[in-house]
């Protein structure tokens, strides 16, 4: 974290200056640039992503009176505390969240198959995908999280609470979209009233009444098994209740156990069996104390003595897909850059058992953001919203059919299964996907080929961009270099250098510097308002193949060097080495199998890797970012 350059600072430095140009209107204005219906996963990261940018006016407005106080999810990706790192509170959530490393697979046993026995375990991450850890937490701290970040950011966005979604319409205009809310609590209660706006976001549940009001369809069909789920404290001699177990009886079905957060608390996802077509839905009225009973049968020889519960319910899975994932026509006469667009469960729906639902909708909102605030800003054109839907309908497809795997394979009896260990194998083999790594965006505007793939193997091109450990030359400290990245809708150029020492002015890396700061094809020139930071747009950082003693920060170019406003005052943190001569850091081109020639890695706003060039590929870097950037009017060189 960086601060004091503007001035010094004696408060928290996570709390961001306010918006210089006004308070923040207690209602809510006639007209906004952004209105997200739902402080859901997908509405709250977008709102926080958005607060970064006090020239865009949003707003996010949530039916229920206040804040939610019971999440039904709770599994937490390590994908998505990575990018919790990039809002500023990874640490804390790790803290008081449950840490999964270990999963038990327990089976009937051989010799009496009326009981279980502990058939296998399974680490949670044995390939190191991440520095992370996989979490289990309350969705209602995330999103308390998310509304802190939002709140401290300098827009200072905090929800709408009691304010319920009606409909749209859509005309031309500045703002062509009029949405009609109404107060649903408090002291105009029932009172209705439009705000006009430019973007409209749906955040608002699988019930989505921003994606009906798009005539979008929700295609899928439900699965025909129902789930009792339920947080309960209880005690119990089943040995591994602190561990995430995947529990198959022989006859009486399955149950998934998630330790919670706190030490105590557990979560029992109990199978109840296959439903009727006919059903029409009274499986959900199955009590509680059925439920009870189901799970104790299934864990026999040991059994559960339930003292509280915190939260149950009971659901069939289903699995919808919207159709698409914004309002764009799509024949080739339509509105190539939509307005209106739904992320999280208004888009896709599944189970809960494989934990991905609150993590993808995380990811949406992520993916969207970023990109509404470039375009809203003038720094990109209204048609890199068209990637919204592109990227991200493939991955909700994606989890979908992993998702109906797991499923079938949690509802199996397993002595119905092919294999014994047909569960754990899947479970093992699906671990990237789990973790939230196996998303892959496919070439756009915002990614390029993969031609020079070849010079940063484990940074695939589409994929999100994995941190190493390096050492800052300013202070020696070993730092994670992912981890400095905020969510700031900042691009990061990662210049790998090559094995020539810094300064030397035949170089590689010292004449990519040089083009970089001062060409006018250069996208730092190019894009760059003169008023700004160096590095207002663009976060270029050069990792050296030297240790961090073999030469002076002078040495490093004044790209890596950039000025801030309003003091002009230099920032000295953005070179780095690939040792320590302590060796507390591994040899970040040894690790990632970096070319000691030096390559180009970018990455954007998002943390995914977006290009990989030769130091000299100078005409592809400018040319990728003249894709999808959008000069700055009156624009003179820097």
């Amino acid at each position: 974290m960086e601060f004091h350059h503007r001035g010094y600072e004696s408060t928290d430095p996570r709390v961001r200056p306010a918006d210089p140009n006004g308070d923040r209107p207690s209602r809510i204005p006639d007209e906004l640039d952004v209105l997200i219906v739902g402080t859901g996963p997908a509405g709250m990261i977008l709102a926080a992503q958005l607060s970064r940018f006090p020239s865009i006016s949003t707003r996010i407005i949530e039916q229920r009176a206040g804040r939610l106080e019971i999440g039904r999810a709770d599994g937490i990706q390590a994908r998505s505390v990575e990018t919790f790192q990039a809002f500023g509170f990874a640490h804390r959530i790790i803290d008081e969240a449950y840490q999964i490393t270990e999963t038990a697979f327990w089976k009937p046993d051989g010799t009496d198959a009326a009981h279980i026995v502990r058939a296998a375990r399974t680490q949670d991450d044995p390939t190191d995908l991440s520095e992370f850890p996989h979490l289990v937490v309350n969705q209602a701290r995330v999103l308390d999280y998310f509304a802190e970040a939002a709140s401290n950011a300098p827009a200072r966005i905090v929800p709408d609470y009691g304010v319920e979604f009606m409909g749209f319409t859509i005309d031309d205009g500045e703002s062509p979209i009029t949405a009609r809310l109404r107060h649903a609590s408090g002291p105009r209660e029932g009172e209705e009233f439009v705000v006009r706006t430019k973007y409209l976001v749906g955040a608002d549940g699988a019930r989505s009444r921003v994606r009906s009001s798009m005539n979008r369809r929700f295609l899928g069909d439900a699965a025909m098994h129902a789930w009792g789920v339920m947080d309960v404290l209880a005690e119990t001699d089943f040995p591994d209740v602190r561990l995430k177990s995947a529990i198959q009886s022989r006859d009486g079905g399955n149950i998934l156990l998630i330790p919670r957060e706190g030490g105590y608390l557990f979560r029992l996802y109990v199978d109840l069996g296959e439903t009727d077509a006919e059903d029409r839905g009274s499986v959900r009225q199955t009590p509680l104390s059925e439920i009870i009973e189901r799970a104790n049968s299934i864990l026999r020889p040991y059994s559960i003595d339930v003292k509280s519960v915190a939260w149950w319910s009971v659901y069939e899975v289903a699995h919808r897909l919207a159709d698409r994932f914004d309002d764009a026509a799509v024949d080739s006469g339509g509105n190539p850059a939509p307005r209106v667009f739904i992320a999280g469960d208004a888009c896709h729906t599944h189970s809960a058992k494989a934990g991905q639902g609150m993590n993808v909708s995380m990811q949406d909102g992520f993916n969207l953001g970023w990109k509404l605030a470039a375009v809203l800003e003038g720094r990109a054109p209204a048609s890199l919203l068209s990637t919204y839907d592109a990227e991200r309908r493939v991955v909700a497809e994606r989890l979908i059919a992993f998702d109906k795997e797991w499923s079938r394979l949690m509802g199996t009896p397993a002595d119905q299964l092919r294999d014994p260990s047909e569960l754990e194998r899947f479970y093992v083999s699906g671990l990237e996907f789990s973790h939230g790594f196996a998303t892959d965006y496919p070439e756009s505007m915002i990614i390029a080929d993969s031609r020079h793939q070849s010079l940063a193997p484990q940074h695939p091109i589409g994929k999100r961009f994995r941190s190493s450990k390096v050492v800052r030359r300013s202070d020696a400290n070993v730092v994670h270099l992912g981890h400095l990245a905020e969510a700031d809708g900042r691009w990061r150029i990662y210049v790998f250098s090559d094995e020539s020492a810094p300064g030397d002015p035949n170089s590689r890396v010292e004449v990519l510097a040089e083009w970089l700061s001062h060409s006018p094809d250069s996208p730092v020139v190019r894009y760059t308002r003169p008023d700004d930071d160096d590095d207002c747009l663009f976060d270029v950082k050069v990792v050296y193949q030297q240790l961090h003693t073999e030469f002076e920060i002078a040495d490093v170019p004044t790209v890596f060097t950039p000025r801030k406003v309003p003091f002009g005052l230099t920032d000295l943190n953005k070179a780095y080495c690939a040792g320590h001569v302590d060796k507390q850091s591994v040899d970040v081109f040894e690790e990632r199998q970096l070319s000691r020639r030096g390559c180009v890695v970018v990455v954007r706003p998002d943390m995914y890797v977006a290009a990989v060039l030769p130091l000299e590929g100078t005409d592809e870097l400018a040319g990728f970012f003249a894709q999808h950037m959008v000069s700055p009017p009156a624009h003179s060189a820097r």
